[in-house]
């Protein structure tokens, strides 16, 4: 008795212990390193700004169309224009709304050390607009993993990708719904980059739940909980460790990034590649043969008699 009462407890901590340092952890030790920014300004004030810089930042003094190019390519997280008599910042919507506001915090105190009056040039973004890249990546995951672990609960033994499509399909447009009610307006090709994300993570959670069956709750559960802990950061506000254990590939942060984009500028490239790939991971897991499953959701394995011999017979189910 004793033995199992510290083995749960032990559990229990070590449990807590990696929740806390795989997601709470990435917003305690949140600090800028290098972030991007540009200056424009006549070349001494240009050099004096870019020379004052300091490990948080990485100022770069350029050209007025260099710093237009920087900042609609999103490589530089704001931009100060500095003329007689005024400082502008520059900011860029598609960026991620963690870089923009440290860059504003930064170049606003430069333009007010420089004892300047700043004006900031940015079009307006909503709350809802700041939030719905994060949350529709989130939504579209929890939509796909519920569909499959109702399959499985439910039994389902056959077309289980074409359970997969559909729900993606209906989350999409449940999402989609969700976004205008709430005042935010996105193009086609947002949405049709909605759709391929959906479809991607539902037909990669269909495949974990044919061969893990309801212990793939375990992997897509704690995927969950980490992943928008650290898609809803730039890079360089992460901790080094996080940046490279977490951020480098959590597919949240490209449908998080991506449909940002697509909602501002509608340029995207890397991130068709990145879900046209988890959907074929998930296609392959789908038909990769036939896997063993318990009858029921709770893992027991039914027992029943075999008729020929009299002598009891586990009774599996297969998938298809």
């Amino acid at each position: 008795m004793m033995h199992t009462v510290l083995v749960a407890a032990v559990a229990g901590a070590v449990v807590a212990f990696l929740l806390g340092l795989l997601t709470f952890g990435v917003q305690a030790t949140v600090h800028p390193h290098d972030v991007p920014l540009a200056v424009v300004a006549p070349p001494p004030i240009a050099d004096r700004v870019a020379n004052a810089g300091s490990a948080e930042v990485d100022i770069r003094a350029v050209s007025a169309d260099e710093a237009r190019n920087l900042l609609r390519d999103r490589e530089v997280y704001g931009v100060l224009e500095i003329a007689p008599g005024q400082a502008t910042i520059r900011l860029n919507p598609a960026v991620n709304p963690s870089g923009t506001q440290v860059a504003q915090q930064v170049l606003t105190g430069v333009a007010q050390g420089a004892g300047l009056p700043v004006k900031v040039e940015a079009p307006a973004v909503s709350a809802a607009e700041r939030t719905a890249p994060l949350a529709v990546s989130a939504l579209l995951w929890v939509g796909g993993m519920i569909a499959g672990l109702l399959f499985v609960v439910l039994k389902g033994t056959t077309n289980r990708w074409l359970s997969a499509l559909t729900a993606a399909v209906l989350v999409t447009g449940s999402t989609a719904g969700l976004l205008a009610w709430w005042g935010v307006t996105f193009s086609a090709q947002a949405l049709t980059f909605m759709l391929a994300v959906a479809a991607s993570f539902a037909l990669l959670q269909a495949g974990l739940f044919k061969h893990l069956g309801i212990r793939a709750m375990g992997i897509l559960g704690l995927l969950y909980l980490m992943a928008p802990a650290v898609a809803g950061q730039v890079p360089e506000l992460l901790n080094p460790v996080y940046r490279a254990v977490l951020w480098s590939w959590t597919p949240f942060r490209f449908s998080a990034e991506g449909l940002r984009s697509l909602m501002y500028d509608g340029s995207i490239s890397t991130e068709w590649w990145v879900f046209g790939g988890i959907a074929l991971v998930g296609l392959v897991l789908l038909l990769a043969g036939k896997k063993a499953q318990t009858d029921r959701a709770d893992g027991v394995v039914d027992v029943g008699v075999d008729q020929a011999d009299g002598l009891p017979r586990a009774e599996s189910q297969h998938t298809a």
